[in-house]
C-alpha cells in the first residue's frame, strides 16, 4: 500500500498535538504520518480506507490508525456536491510514540502501552459501548494543558489498551511497508479516481488511461501495492457502499441499490455480493432492520 506522506503541524512545546476540524469534508486523499491518530467523527459519514480495507463511519465513531498507516476518511459522494449544506467536524489526537515520548514508553511500567502500540498497528476502532466514555476522555484532553494534558492523554491511553483486545474491531492485518512519495502520489490518485467513479461503468482500461500505464502494467502495479486485483477492490468497495445504502430504510429497492452502487445488471451484483460478504442482498437487509 503506498499514500502521501503528510506531515503533522507540530508544536515546539507540545508533545500531544490535537487537532479540531469542521468542514464540508475531511481531507480526501490517501496519506500517512509518523504519528498514530485517534480519531473522533463528530459529524460526517462516509468511507474509512485503512491500509487496503474498507469501513465505514458516521456521527461519533472512533478510530486509532497506526503509524504510518495509509489511510483516508472519504465522505460519501453527496458531501462534494457545491450546494451541498452537509458538514464535517472531528477532532485527531497525534502522538509520536518513536519521537520525544519514546524514553517515557520505555519505562517498565509503560512496557504494556509499548506492546499495545506493536500489536495495533493496524489501527482498531473504539467499540460502541465505549465511544462515550473515551470521547469524554478526548475532551477533557482538549480543554488541559501542562501535566493535566499528560494525565488525561495517559488515561485514554489507559482505556484504549483496556478495550482493544477484540480481533472483530481491528481495522487491518495488512502489514506496514516503506515506500517513497512519489510512488504514494499515484497509487492516492488512483485510489481518489476509483472513489469518484465507482458508481459508473468503471473499466479497468479506464484507471489504467488515468494511470499513464499499459493494463498489464497497471495490474501488476496495482496488485503489486494493493495486494487485490483492481476487480477485487472495486467490487469490494462497491459491496461496501451497498451495504450502507441497504442499513437505510429510505432505499429499500435492492434493484435500485445496484444500479446505484455501479452494478448493470441485479444478478451479477447478488453473486458478487454472495460472494463477498457470504449471503444475499435481502437476507444482510433483512437481518440488519431487524438489529436496528
Amino acid at each position: 500500500m503506498k499514500a502521501i506522506q503528510f506531515t503533522i503541524p507540530v508544536s515546539h512545546d507540545k508533545t500531544i498535538i490535537i487537532e479540531e476540524y469542521s468542514g464540508s469534508y475531511f481531507y480526501p486523499f490517501l496519506h500517512r504520518h509518523n504519528e498514530i491518530q485517534l480519531m473522533w467523527v463528530m459529524e460526517g459519514e462516509g468511507t474509512l480506507i485503512a491500509d487496503c480495507n474498507m469501513h465505514s463511519f458516521k456521527k461519533n465513531d472512533i478510530f486509532l490508525l497506526g503509524a504510518n498507516q495509509p489511510h483516508v476518511f472519504k465522505n460519501n459522494s453527496d458531501y462534494f456536491i457545491s450546494e451541498s449544506d452537509k458538514i464535517v467536524k472531528g477532532i485527531s489526537i497525534f502522538f509520536n510514540p518513536n519521537g520525544a515520548l519514546s524514553s517515557v514508553f520505555q519505562l517498565p511500567e509503560l512496557s504494556q502501552l509499548e506492546m499495545f502500540f506493536r500489536n495495533h498497528q493496524g489501527g482498531f476502532k473504539v467499540p460502541f459501548e465505549y465511544r462515550s466514555s473515551v470521547s469524554n476522555k478526548i475532551n477533557l484532553l482538549k480543554n488541559a494543558s501542562g501535566v493535566d494534558r499528560m494525565m488525561h492523554f495517559f488515561s485514554i491511553l489507559k482505556m484504549l489498551y483496556s478495550i482493544s483486545s477484540p480481533k472483530d474491531h481491528s481495522l487491518s492485518n495488512v502489514s506496514i511497508e516503506n515506500f517513497t512519495e512519489k510512488k504514494g502520489q499515484r497509487i492516492g490518485m488512483i485510489y481518489d479516481y476509483i472513489l469518484r467513479n465507482y458508481e459508473n461503468d468503471l473499466t479497468l482500461e479506464e484507471v489504467a488511461e488515468y494511470a499513464c500505464l499499459t493494463t498489464p502494467a497497471f495490474c501488476r502495479y496495482f496488485k503489486k501495492h494493493t495486494g487485490k486485483t483492481f476487480i477485487a477492490f472495486l467490487n469490494q468497495l462497491r459491496i461496501h457502499e451497498a451495504c450502507k445504502k441497504l442499513a437505510d430504510k429510505n432505499e429499500y429497492q435492492i434493484s435500485d441499490i445496484a444500479y446505484k452502487s455501479g452494478f448493470n445488471s441485479i444478478t451479477n451484483f447478488n453473486r458478487v455480493f454472495k460472494s463477498v460478504r457470504g449471503i444475499s442482498p435481502k437476507e444482510y437487509m433483512n437481518d440488519i432492520w431487524k438489529r436496528n
